[in-house]
């Protein structure tokens, strides 16, 4: 079993709490210091942050949401001097003004060492040679992906998103044992690949780290198949640390949220109070050691579930389910509540339909439509317009027989449905 910091990451877990109880005092109380908003937000509430001596008082601190960010743009939410902040993502927002995140020195040493302890994980070590297709810049999975291969000593290729026939034939002539990029990136990479007539499946590829995207089971199996790989689920959000905040062991059985740096809650969307392990809910994530940005209770809006119990691969840190969606990107289509990954999850089990998809959604009336735009695969666009129609027929069977929506088909030759060479755009709203 491969740890890069085993007696960290196989902490019992009362000594696991006891670090984060005292990590939690000294960044509250550093939140309370330095940043106007956590002192008036503390303040509002009646919490005195140097008054916690349990793990139980987080629970009575004030939520933070992604328009706090926003409303503190640029630099305002940083707890130590904008001259020790060494770096700066931004977030990649549609409306508003985007998210603003900061690093210290320290902040970048937490950082890679996080990414190179899941990279460990999924079974890389030094001297592996890996191709990092995530893009560079001021999203933060390229460079977090970047600085921890590097810690792990690894030959990292970047290469970014995009040149995707520049991507193949590296893949093929450097032999990289490990790729990091988006799921939706990844099949496109082997589309394209197999178009060109190179099998990636025969070739040296063994590990694939994936995130950045809800992706299914479905997904998963695709990519390992098509790559001839084993595919790891990772978890990350700029506002907490970017990539690095959970990742898949080998045992591919929900990611290990990293304790000694975070706590996680599972919070009722709704309601805002904490529930139980093993309960679906939103995921709440404090910072314990952040130096530039502290997040006290910071609300992801990812819908997941919490457990901790013991994972065979000896790891003690508790597991956080695969992330489904975001409790924001539920659709609601005439009284059903679905997520894109649950019809992506009917879709990949279709034969006859290659995996690439978007969801359009328009107003038809006083009621939502949703249209499900899919492509054939070769072999039945080969078959002409009956065919494909046939297959549309049927898959609007199926997502309603398995989801309960009615949806309208629209069957796409080879290649027609949109690609990513970074985060897919899933869902296409013309509602307005």
């Amino acid at each position: 079993m491969t740890m890069l910091e085993p007696d960290i990451e196989t902490m019992p877990r009362d000594e696991l709490a006891q670090l984060q109880l005292s990590r939690l005092k000294a960044s509250v109380a550093r939140a309370y210091d330095h940043v106007p908003y956590y002192r008036a937000s503390f303040d509002g509430a009646g919490i005195d942050p140097r008054a916690v001596e349990s793990l139980d008082a987080l629970k009575a601190f004030p939520f933070v949401v992604k328009d706090v960010l926003r409303d503190n743009y640029p630099f305002g939410l940083f707890a130590v001097p904008r001259e020790k902040v060494i770096r700066v993502h931004v977030s990649s927002g549609t409306t508003g003004k985007p998210t603003v995140v900061g690093y210290t020195a320290r902040d970048l040493e937490t950082w890679s060492g996080l990414m190179a302890r899941a990279m460990a994980a999924a079974g890389l070590g030094p001297g592996d040679i890996v191709h990092n297709a995530l893009g560079y810049g001021l999203f933060t999975g390229g460079l977090g992906f970047h600085d921890g291969a590097q810690r792990l000593e690894c030959t990292v290729i970047p290469i970014s998103g995009g040149l995707t026939e520049r991507q193949i034939l590296l893949l093929q002539d450097f032999k990289a044992r490990g790729i990091f990029a988006t799921p939706s990136y990844a099949l496109n990479i082997a589309d394209s690949a197999a178009a060109a007539g190179v099998d990636l499946a025969s070739g040296a590829l063994e590990i694939g780290i994936f995130g950045a995207e809800p992706w299914s089971n479905e997904m998963r199996r695709e990519l390992e198949t098509r790559l001839g790989i084993k595919a790891y689920d990772h978890y990350g959000l700029s506002e907490i640390m970017g990539p690095g905040v959970a990742a898949e062991c080998d045992r591919q059985d929900g990611l290990h949220g990293w304790e000694d740096q975070f706590i996680f809650e599972v919070i009722d969307p709704e309601s805002g109070e904490r529930l139980p392990a093993g309960e679906r809910g939103e995921l709440v994530i404090t910072t314990l050691t952040k130096e530039a940005l502290p997040m006290v209770r910071y609300r992801t809006r990812d819908l997941t579930v919490l457990t901790d119990e013991p994972c065979p691969c000896g790891r003690t840190h508790l597991r956080i389910q695969r992330v489904t969606g975001r409790d924001d990107d539920m659709l609601i289509i005439r009284g059903v509540n679905l997520f894109p990954s649950q019809i992506e999850s009917v879709l990949l089990q279709f034969p006859g339909i290659a995996p690439h998809y978007q969801l359009v959604l328009r107003r038809q009336g006083a009621l939502d439509a949703l249209t499900v735009e899919v492509e054939a695969s070769p072999d039945v666009a080969a078959g002409g317009k009956e065919a494909m129609t046939d297959v549309g027929r049927d898959v609007a069977h199926h997502v309603k027989s398995l989801l309960g929506v009615t949806c309208a088909v629209q069957v796409k030759g080879p290649g027609e449905v949109p690609r990513s060479e970074g985060k897919a755009v899933r869902v296409r709203d013309l509602r307005n």
